[in-house]
Protein backbone atom coordinates (compact mmCIF):
# COMPACT_ATOMS: atom_id res chain seq x y z
CA UNK A 1 0.00 0.00 0.00
CA UNK A 2 1.23 3.22 -0.63
CA UNK A 3 -0.40 4.87 1.92
CA UNK A 4 -1.36 2.89 5.04
CA UNK A 5 -3.03 4.77 7.93
CA UNK A 6 -4.18 1.92 10.33
CA UNK A 7 -2.05 0.23 12.29
CA UNK A 8 -1.19 -0.58 16.73
CA UNK A 9 1.53 -0.87 18.71
CA UNK A 10 1.95 -2.94 22.21
CA UNK A 11 0.00 -0.03 24.39
CA UNK A 12 -3.05 -1.58 22.84
CA UNK A 13 -2.04 -4.74 24.59
CA UNK A 14 -3.15 -6.92 22.68
CA UNK A 15 -0.94 -5.62 19.86
CA UNK A 16 2.90 -7.06 19.20
CA UNK A 17 6.51 -5.08 17.92
CA UNK A 18 7.95 -2.21 18.39
CA UNK A 19 7.42 0.83 16.75
CA UNK A 20 10.69 0.63 14.49
CA UNK A 21 9.67 -3.06 13.36
CA UNK A 22 6.02 -1.48 12.15
CA UNK A 23 7.77 1.18 10.10
CA UNK A 24 10.55 -1.13 8.66
CA UNK A 25 8.15 -3.45 7.56
CA UNK A 26 6.42 -0.90 5.96
CA UNK A 27 9.84 0.13 4.00
CA UNK A 28 10.15 -3.02 3.03
CA UNK A 29 7.04 -3.54 1.08
CA UNK A 30 7.45 -0.17 -0.51
CA UNK A 31 4.41 2.29 1.79
CA UNK A 32 5.29 6.02 1.21
CA UNK A 33 3.12 7.44 3.75
CA UNK A 34 2.68 5.30 7.39
CA UNK A 35 0.29 6.01 9.87
CA UNK A 36 0.16 4.46 13.51
CA UNK A 37 -3.27 5.01 14.86
CA UNK A 38 -3.34 2.78 18.22
CA UNK A 39 -6.36 2.49 20.26
CA UNK A 40 -7.27 5.81 22.15
CA UNK A 41 -7.68 5.92 25.90
CA UNK A 42 -11.31 6.45 27.20
CA UNK A 43 -12.82 5.01 30.48
CA UNK A 44 -14.45 1.77 29.64
CA UNK A 45 -12.70 -1.74 28.18
CA UNK A 46 -9.44 -0.74 29.66
CA UNK A 47 -7.42 -3.78 28.86
CA UNK A 48 -7.47 -3.23 24.75
CA UNK A 49 -6.11 0.15 24.51
CA UNK A 50 -3.54 2.74 26.10
CA UNK A 51 -4.13 4.60 29.12
CA UNK A 52 -4.60 8.42 29.28
CA UNK A 53 -1.25 8.79 30.86
CA UNK A 54 0.55 6.23 27.77
CA UNK A 55 -0.47 8.96 25.13
CA UNK A 56 2.59 10.78 25.93
CA UNK A 57 4.29 8.02 25.10
CA UNK A 58 2.98 6.47 21.92
CA UNK A 59 3.16 10.09 20.84
CA UNK A 60 7.01 10.60 21.54
CA UNK A 61 7.65 7.01 20.27
CA UNK A 62 5.88 8.30 16.86
CA UNK A 63 8.14 11.25 17.00
CA UNK A 64 11.44 9.27 17.11
CA UNK A 65 9.77 7.00 13.89
CA UNK A 66 9.58 10.37 12.26
CA UNK A 67 12.79 11.50 12.86
CA UNK A 68 14.60 8.08 12.71
CA UNK A 69 13.16 7.39 9.24
CA UNK A 70 12.61 10.42 7.76
CA UNK A 71 14.50 10.25 4.56
CA UNK A 72 12.68 6.02 3.87
CA UNK A 73 8.95 7.37 4.76
CA UNK A 74 6.24 9.54 5.88
CA UNK A 75 5.43 8.46 9.40
CA UNK A 76 2.05 9.98 10.40
CA UNK A 77 0.63 10.12 13.94
CA UNK A 78 -2.85 9.03 14.55
CA UNK A 79 -5.85 7.73 16.99
CA UNK A 80 -8.04 5.24 16.27
CA UNK A 81 -11.10 6.30 18.76
CA UNK A 82 -13.62 4.10 19.64
CA UNK A 83 -17.32 5.85 19.09
CA UNK A 84 -18.98 4.96 22.74
CA UNK A 85 -22.06 7.07 24.08
CA UNK A 86 -20.88 8.59 27.26
CA UNK A 87 -17.55 7.34 27.18
CA UNK A 88 -16.07 10.26 24.55
CA UNK A 89 -13.29 12.38 26.34
CA UNK A 90 -11.92 16.04 25.33
CA UNK A 91 -8.51 14.95 26.12
CA UNK A 92 -8.52 12.38 22.68
CA UNK A 93 -10.88 14.46 20.57
CA UNK A 94 -9.00 17.61 20.79
CA UNK A 95 -5.46 15.81 20.98
CA UNK A 96 -2.99 17.58 18.24
CA UNK A 97 -2.36 14.77 15.53
CA UNK A 98 -2.56 14.10 12.02
CA UNK A 99 -6.26 12.07 12.04
CA UNK A 100 -8.47 10.48 13.92
CA UNK A 101 -10.60 7.47 13.21
CA UNK A 102 -13.93 6.70 14.42
CA UNK A 103 -15.17 3.24 14.90
CA UNK A 104 -17.54 0.92 16.22
CA UNK A 105 -16.43 -1.45 18.31
CA UNK A 106 -19.51 -1.77 20.68
CA UNK A 107 -23.40 -2.17 20.57
CA UNK A 108 -24.84 -0.83 23.86
CA UNK A 109 -21.33 -1.48 25.01
CA UNK A 110 -21.30 -5.41 23.52
CA UNK A 111 -17.89 -5.97 22.48
CA UNK A 112 -19.42 -7.63 19.03
CA UNK A 113 -15.68 -7.94 17.45
CA UNK A 114 -14.86 -9.47 20.31
CA UNK A 115 -14.96 -13.71 20.12
CA UNK A 116 -15.41 -14.11 23.85
CA UNK A 117 -18.71 -12.74 23.75
CA UNK A 118 -19.85 -13.81 19.84
CA UNK A 119 -22.33 -16.20 21.39
CA UNK A 120 -24.48 -12.98 21.96
CA UNK A 121 -25.26 -12.83 17.87
CA UNK A 122 -27.14 -16.37 18.25
CA UNK A 123 -29.57 -14.24 20.17
CA UNK A 124 -30.25 -11.34 17.50
CA UNK A 125 -32.10 -10.46 14.64
CA UNK A 126 -29.42 -9.67 11.93
CA UNK A 127 -31.36 -6.97 10.07
CA UNK A 128 -32.24 -5.14 13.57
CA UNK A 129 -28.57 -5.25 14.50
CA UNK A 130 -26.96 -4.38 11.44
CA UNK A 131 -29.26 -1.41 11.23
CA UNK A 132 -28.59 -0.37 15.09
CA UNK A 133 -24.56 -0.61 14.19
CA UNK A 134 -24.99 1.67 11.04
CA UNK A 135 -27.13 3.89 12.88
CA UNK A 136 -24.22 4.14 15.11
CA UNK A 137 -22.19 5.03 12.39
CA UNK A 138 -24.57 7.33 11.24
CA UNK A 139 -24.49 9.16 15.02
CA UNK A 140 -20.40 8.86 14.82
CA UNK A 141 -20.31 10.57 11.56
CA UNK A 142 -22.66 13.43 12.36
CA UNK A 143 -20.57 14.45 15.60
CA UNK A 144 -17.72 15.81 13.33
CA UNK A 145 -14.94 14.56 15.38
CA UNK A 146 -13.16 12.31 13.47
CA UNK A 147 -11.77 12.16 9.86
CA UNK A 148 -11.72 8.25 8.95
CA UNK A 149 -14.59 5.50 9.41
CA UNK A 150 -12.93 2.59 10.18
CA UNK A 151 -13.85 -0.58 9.04
CA UNK A 152 -17.24 0.25 7.86
CA UNK A 153 -18.76 -3.00 8.16
CA UNK A 154 -17.08 -4.83 10.72
CA UNK A 155 -20.42 -6.41 11.95
CA UNK A 156 -19.76 -9.30 9.36
CA UNK A 157 -16.57 -10.26 11.19
CA UNK A 158 -17.97 -13.65 12.29
CA UNK A 159 -19.65 -14.23 9.43
CA UNK A 160 -23.34 -13.07 10.29
CA UNK A 161 -24.79 -11.15 7.54
CA UNK A 162 -28.27 -9.30 7.31
CA UNK A 163 -31.19 -10.84 4.79
CA UNK A 164 -31.68 -7.33 4.11
CA UNK A 165 -29.38 -5.70 1.29
CA UNK A 166 -26.22 -3.37 3.47
CA UNK A 167 -26.60 -0.74 0.72
CA UNK A 168 -30.22 -0.21 2.28
CA UNK A 169 -29.52 -0.43 5.59
CA UNK A 170 -26.17 1.86 5.84
CA UNK A 171 -27.94 4.39 3.30
CA UNK A 172 -28.18 7.15 5.93
CA UNK A 173 -24.68 6.00 7.51
CA UNK A 174 -23.32 6.64 4.18
CA UNK A 175 -25.25 10.03 3.57
CA UNK A 176 -23.89 11.42 7.03
CA UNK A 177 -20.43 9.96 6.20
CA UNK A 178 -20.67 12.44 2.57
CA UNK A 179 -21.80 15.06 4.13
CA UNK A 180 -19.29 15.32 7.06
CA UNK A 181 -16.41 14.87 4.50
CA UNK A 182 -15.15 11.83 5.65
CA UNK A 183 -12.78 9.04 4.32
CA UNK A 184 -13.60 5.59 3.91
CA UNK A 185 -11.04 3.31 5.13
CA UNK A 186 -10.64 -0.10 2.72
CA UNK A 187 -8.70 -1.74 5.88
CA UNK A 188 -7.78 -5.41 4.92
CA UNK A 189 -7.63 -7.08 8.33
CA UNK A 190 -11.23 -8.68 7.96
CA UNK A 191 -8.82 -11.11 5.23
CA UNK A 192 -7.29 -12.50 8.01
CA UNK A 193 -10.69 -13.20 10.35
CA UNK A 194 -13.43 -15.40 10.01
CA UNK A 195 -15.45 -13.72 7.37
CA UNK A 196 -12.07 -13.04 4.74
CA UNK A 197 -13.15 -10.20 2.96
CA UNK A 198 -11.62 -6.72 4.00
CA UNK A 199 -14.06 -3.94 4.85
CA UNK A 200 -15.73 -2.60 3.49
CA UNK A 201 -17.22 -5.49 1.16
CA UNK A 202 -17.52 -4.68 -2.54
CA UNK A 203 -21.34 -4.23 -2.77
CA UNK A 204 -21.11 -1.46 -0.19
CA UNK A 205 -17.77 0.08 -1.56
CA UNK A 206 -19.98 0.36 -4.99
CA UNK A 207 -22.76 2.82 -2.74
CA UNK A 208 -19.88 4.59 -1.19
CA UNK A 209 -17.97 5.44 -4.64
CA UNK A 210 -21.12 6.17 -6.50
CA UNK A 211 -21.96 9.06 -3.53
CA UNK A 212 -17.53 10.34 -4.22
CA UNK A 213 -16.62 9.39 -0.73
CA UNK A 214 -12.95 9.02 -0.34
CA UNK A 215 -11.33 6.13 0.32
CA UNK A 216 -8.32 5.26 2.00
CA UNK A 217 -6.26 2.23 2.88
CA UNK A 218 -5.53 0.39 6.65
CA UNK A 219 -3.85 -3.12 7.21
CA UNK A 220 -5.14 -2.67 10.85
CA UNK A 221 -1.80 -4.59 11.93
CA UNK A 222 -1.62 -5.50 15.35
CA UNK A 223 2.57 -7.36 14.35
CA UNK A 224 4.91 -6.24 11.88
CA UNK A 225 4.55 -8.94 9.43
CA UNK A 226 0.69 -7.82 9.03
CA UNK A 227 1.89 -4.68 7.91
CA UNK A 228 1.37 -4.48 4.05
CA UNK A 229 -0.40 -8.06 4.01
CA UNK A 230 -3.16 -7.97 1.00
CA UNK A 231 -1.56 -4.95 -0.54
CA UNK A 232 -2.66 -6.16 -4.32
CA UNK A 233 -6.27 -7.13 -2.89
CA UNK A 234 -7.06 -3.58 -1.25
CA UNK A 235 -5.83 -1.91 -3.97
CA UNK A 236 -7.94 -4.01 -7.07
CA UNK A 237 -11.14 -3.51 -4.76
CA UNK A 238 -10.31 0.04 -4.87
CA UNK A 239 -10.06 -0.13 -8.59
CA UNK A 240 -12.82 -2.11 -9.05
CA UNK A 241 -14.95 0.81 -7.73
CA UNK A 242 -13.64 3.17 -9.65
CA UNK A 243 -11.10 4.85 -7.44
CA UNK A 244 -7.51 6.18 -8.51
CA UNK A 245 -6.71 8.52 -5.28
CA UNK A 246 -6.73 7.65 -1.81
CA UNK A 247 -6.27 10.15 1.38
CA UNK A 248 -3.78 10.97 3.15
CA UNK A 249 -4.33 13.24 6.44
CA UNK A 250 -1.39 15.73 8.03
CA UNK A 251 -2.12 18.20 11.28
CA UNK A 252 -6.29 17.13 10.44
CA UNK A 253 -6.00 18.19 6.33
CA UNK A 254 -6.60 16.03 3.64
CA UNK A 255 -4.68 15.14 0.03
CA UNK A 256 -5.70 13.45 -2.44
CA UNK A 257 -2.70 10.63 -3.77
CA UNK A 258 -2.49 8.49 -6.70
CA UNK A 259 -2.18 4.97 -5.96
Amino acid sequence: MKIDLHNHTILCNHATGTVDSYVEAAIACGTEYFGLSDHAPMNYDYEYRMSFEQMDIYEQWVRNAQERYSDKITVLLGYEVDYLAGYMDERVLKRPCDYLIGSIHFIDEWGFDNPEYIAKYNTMDMDTLYKRYFDLVETMAKSGNFDIVGHLDLLKVFKFFPKTDIRLLAKDALKAIKKANMTVEINVSGLRKPVTQAYPSPLLLEAIAELEIPITFGSDAHRPDQVGMFTDQAQALACSAGYTHCALYRNRDREMIKF
